[in-house]
């Protein structure tokens, strides 16, 4: 039976990862370690799940060294998910984003590196958000690193200081950078479920900025599946490696908004209100799936119109899981001039 430790497994990758992962393989044991923060939830995890001989729950932060030194010596692979995550939330407290995400990163690594003798393979989870605005289109694993917000920042630190230890320690590590998540589960903060929640609640569509900025949008079962190759095909190809996660298309964020009331049958006039883009926003986000499909044989297999009525569905039908999470939808940011927006 092999082991596995999941970083972050009650967030919403981590989650939907662990569910995938504890079907697909029968005979593996999960091990998760989550400090449930605001913006994680152990009822993320099924019932079924959380009540089974191969699951085991660690309440912990990833900054406690010696808990999580002993957690890797009892793992054969480590998936490394927690972090914060939220883009505007970076704006409105910084200094926690660096303590968990670089800090975080470097007790887990750390860990590895402590018990290389037992661990087979450590994935850690990025984020495309290191890139910035795509300078080119499609956006391929050599895209340059130009982090425009401090979240994006921590993560690009946590992404190199990785690498770091791959090429510097030979750890068998892979990097893993995931477009747009969206799905069942993920916190109202971001852009899709507080799009969906806003119509079950009869709110207005808040718009940064004309809603013209693009993302590429991958439905977080597919991200889960590309996770669970990144463990699976021969260490020899992707040690070392980073790769995206996506799809090769793009959406913008007027288009999400205009797809999810839709779904409501709601119109676009009275259902909309703008507020002042966020600053340090990335305009343009597309992934080049071509690493991918060639070292972990992945293509995501979600259509978007396809994962968003799963997503409608499930927030249609979980309203007590996520109305707990009203009042964290937004923050707010002190602009240059003084002003006080609520992102």
């Amino acid at each position: 039976m092999k082991t596995i430790l999941v970083t972050g497994g009650a967030g919403f990758i981590g989650s939907n990862f662990v569910e995938h992962i504890f079907h697909a393989h029968m005979d593996w044991k999960i091990i998760v370690i989550d400090a449930l923060t605001y913006a994680a939830n152990i009822e993320n995890i099924p019932e079924e799940i959380r009540n089974s001989e191969r699951f085991e729950f660690w309440y912990g932060d990833i900054n406690n060294v010696d808990l999580v030194s002993d957690l890797v010596k009892r793992s054969d692979m480590v998936v490394h998910l927690a972090a914060e995550t939220h883009v505007a939330r970076s704006l409105y407290t910084q200094r926690e984003f660096f303590v968990t995400d670089v800090l975080g990163t470097q007790s887990v690594v750390n860990a590895v590196l402590k018990h290389s003798d037992r661990i087979e393979r450590f994935i850690h989870i990025s984020t495309s958000e290191v890139y910035g605005t795509a300078l080119r289109e499609p956006m391929d694993e050599e895209h340059p690193l130009n982090p425009t917000t401090p979240y994006a920042g921590a993560k690009a630190g946590a992404d190199r200081l990785v690498y770091s230890y791959i090429t510097a320690f030979d750890i068998p590590g892979v990097i893993i950078r995931p477009f747009n998540n969206y799905g069942p589960r993920q916190h109202l903060e971001k852009v899709i479920p507080r799009f969906i929640t806003s119509c079950i609640l009869g709110e207005p569509l808040t718009i940064h900025g004309d809603g013209s900025a693009r993302r590429d949008w991958i439905y977080v079962k597919d991200t889960a599946k590309a996770i669970e190759l990144a463990l699976m095909v021969p260490l020899e190809r992707i040690k070392g490696e980073v790769i995206n996660i996506g799809t090769g298309r793009s959406l913008s964020v007027m288009e999400i908004a205009e797809k999810i009331l839709k779904h409501f049958n709601k119109e676009k006039e009275g259902n909309l209100e703008y507020i002042l883009d966020r600053f340090g926003q990335v305009q343009n986000h597309i992934s080049s799936t071509e690493k991918a499909e060639r070292l972990l044989g992945f293509k995501a297999s979600t259509n978007f119109d396809e994962g968003l009525k799963e997503t409608v569905e499930w927030y249609r039908n979980n309203k007590s899981i996520w109305q707990k999470q009203i009042p964290l939808r937004k923050v707010p940011v002190r602009l240059r001039d003084g002003r006080v927006v609520w992102y």
